[in-house]
């Protein structure tokens, strides 16, 4: 796809699809508010999954358009200290999982795109908050093994829910899902976001997992420094 049909895509995300998702749910918001008092029970219940497909369809335009950024976005290469750009993520995220742990291990410095790569850690990271949040203890872990070559590849590991390796391929694909949205909220693209990132710095992305025994990802970066 070239960089004018992205922007037309981007823009027609941003304004033809946008438009009426307000206009959706600006008229149930409306319903509730003039005629709340006489509705059915099935008829208010009705109107809440009618607001929350919206709030679900908003959140899927947002991440199609960060997809589609994501691609056409200028690399900025520059030396990235992957511990301080993981503990910020980590900062920002925990605030919302407050009875999560979470220990950081010795990360070393990239030479990468700051942004991207904090996108990266943002979507790794925010998964393994979410799919360890049933566990009375929460336990997320980031630091690195050796890879290939002797270039250290880096983890997040949870000890959340965890999914069957033999469907571990499909994880990486546009709207794939191995939970369903009601148990674990989502959209299914964001790992495809993290997939496009790292094959634009040359590098990849691969799991390790087994059900109700957490999750461990792992991502490289062709040029790493």
């Amino acid at each position: 796809m070239s960089n004018r049909e992205l922007d037309a895509f981007s823009y027609s995300v941003s304004h033809d699809l946008r438009a009426p998702l307000r206009a959706i749910n600006g008229f149930a918001h409306l319903i509730e508010e003039n005629d709340g008092a006489h509705l059915s029970e099935e008829s208010r219940q009705l109107i809440e999954r009618l607001k929350s497909n919206a709030v679900r369809m908003g959140e899927l335009i947002d991440d199609l358009l960060q997809l589609a950024r994501t691609g056409r976005q200028d690399m900025r290469p520059q030396k990235v200290s992957l511990g301080e750009t993981a503990a910020e993520v980590v900062r920002e995220l925990q605030i919302h999982h407050p009875q999560a742990e979470v220990r950081i291990g010795e990360l070393p410095t990239w030479v990468c795109d700051r942004t991207l790569i904090r996108q990266v850690f943002a979507n790794l990271v925010g998964n393994a908050f979410k799919y360890s949040a049933g566990q009375a203890v929460p336990l997320i872990e980031i630091g690195t093994v050796p890879g290939k070559g002797g270039a250290a590849a880096v983890f997040v590991r949870d000890n959340g829910a965890g999914f069957d390796m033999r469907y571990a391929q499909r994880l990486f694909g546009l709207f794939q899902r191995l939970h369903s949205a009601e148990e674990f909220p989502g959209t299914g693209v964001g790992l495809a976001i993290v997939k496009r990132i790292l094959e634009r710095h040359g590098g990849r992305i691969w799991a390790e997992s087994a059900p109700d025994e957490g999750a461990t990802f792992y991502f490289t970066l062709g040029e790493a420094g």
